[in-house]
């Protein structure tokens, strides 16, 4: 292999032991299409711009990627799908596979614009990653729930009040019915709202509360630090106070923080909730980045628990109800099927625990039903503004949630549980059936 063009081998047939990508490619004017694809499939893993001796050499050839599918879109747009040997990847090894897969190719000028969707990992690669901890049923067994979804806020406004106000919306949340609280992805630990001082204050409150309803609480602390040894002694310190749970925003703590707080979690037994922030930078724009179905697919084996995916269009974050039932399918299931409208592919995960999925953006109690409908009841629910933006304040916007899920699963439509339930009644008032943007 010399040129681009030898990257492109239709007539190549993938087997087991190939890890396939699909990207959708926007090939430039002045640019032979076959040319761009094969500069995608060369420069993802072993060739260069410049004719090389060594690229001839049998067993670089033997890890060198394929253009194996081509299917044309439209406005000199190209659906491909691309072959990379196993033995290409380092095990385990997210940054380096991505530095592959998904590097130098997106800056290349050979193409206009360049659109990762999805890969397809071998059972190696799978089986070199440890996957989640505790998964779905681990995350139920710690709050004795079966069957209905759980249910977590952040308070609001997420960052600027003190440790002693942040605990206290955990206490008004708590007792009002919901499962969890979660630190917000922007609040770590500014002299406001000190790491130590909120996880103290904040547990202290999650013991009373649980006394005071008999229901397990719990509070998903966030431990993203500017290094890993920082990140490791936060996890440490909220094991060491009683927490079951730390969280992490996996896209700007990277690949390698998340694979490192994943092993951490194992030594300390704490569940661990990914929060995506910054996602949409890459993946929001369809024709180029990196999808979300990666994303999610990615930290899947990356050993996460929980993951926000979206509220499947109901809330205000972009994604369409099939791009998150997609995503959903991807982290739950054991054997996921392709997907030919969002361009994915089937997915064999060989027994690797799944992720709970977590809706979240723009949800208040009475609109909760719609999510519901689409994604099913077994995922987590979390709500924010829709809580503490209650007319009442922040435990009657709890005990709205709590009262909105439990007449959903008693198959109880919301507009009749309001008519006896005070707390959803001023939500309905206050918020009707509309949906924020």
């Amino acid at each position: 292999m010399a040129g681009y063009d030898d990257f492109v081998q239709t007539s190549y047939k993938p087997n087991s032991k190939d890890v396939i990508a699909t990207f959708h490619v926007k090939v430039p004017t002045w640019q032979k299409e076959k040319t761009a694809w094969g500069a995608v499939a060369s420069e993802s893993s072993v060739g260069t711009w410049a004719a090389v001796k060594a690229l001839h050499y049998k067993h670089v050839q033997k890890v060198a990627a394929k253009v194996f599918d081509v299917k044309k879109d439209s406005n000199r747009g190209y659906w491909l799908k691309i072959a990379y040997p196993e033995d290409h990847f380092e095990p385990g090894n997210m940054s380096q596979i991505m530095a592959s897969v998904a590097g130098n190719v997106f800056g290349m000028k050979t193409v206009d614009a360049l659109r990762l969707q999805d890969i397809q990992w071998t059972k190696k690669i799978v089986k070199s990653f440890p996957g989640p901890q505790f998964g779905i049923h681990g995350v139920r067994k710690i709050f004795n729930e079966k069957k209905r979804p759980l249910m977590l806020s952040v308070p609001k406004p997420k960052v600027g009040m003190t440790s002693a106000e942040h605990a206290n919306i955990g206490w008004q949340i708590w007792t009002g019915g919901l499962d969890l609280l979660k630190d917000d992805e922007n609040l770590t630990n500014q002299w406001f709202n000190p790491f130590e001082r909120r996880v103290l204050a904040s547990l202290k409150f999650r013991d009373k509360a649980e006394k005071l309803t008999g229901d397990k609480k719990s509070y998903l602390i966030n431990v993203t630090a500017p290094t890993v040894k920082e990140m490791e002694r936060r996890a440490k310190f909220a094991a060491k106070a009683g927490g079951e749970y730390v969280m992490i925003d996996i896209c700007t703590g990277g690949w390698m923080a998340v694979n490192s707080l994943r092993e951490i979690c194992q030594d300390l037994g704490l569940a661990m909730h990914a929060h995506r922030a910054f996602h949409g930078s890459f993946t929001r724009v369809h024709d180029h980045g990196f999808s979300m179905l990666n994303l999610a697919k990615s930290v899947r084996l990356l050993g996460v628990d929980n993951l926000h995916i979206g509220t499947a269009n109901v809330g205000k974050l972009v994604g369409t109800a099939e791009e998150v039932r997609n995503i959903q399918n991807n982290i739950t299931m054991d054997v996921a099927p392709a997907d030919p409208k969002e361009h994915s592919l089937a997915q064999n995960w060989y027994g690797m625990k799944p992720v709970f999925p977590c809706s979240s953006g723009g949800l208040h109690p009475v609109i909760v039903e719609d999510v519901l409908n689409k994604m099913g009841t077994n995922i987590m629910l979390q709500i924010g503004g829709g809580i503490h933006g209650h007319p009442k304040g922040s435990y009657a916007g709890a005990k709205a949630m709590r009262e909105a899920v439990e007449a959903y699963m008693d198959g109880v439509h919301v507009d009749d549980a309001a008519k006896s339930s005070k707390e959803l009644r001023e939500a309905l008032e206050y918020w009707g059936h509309t949906r924020p943007r």
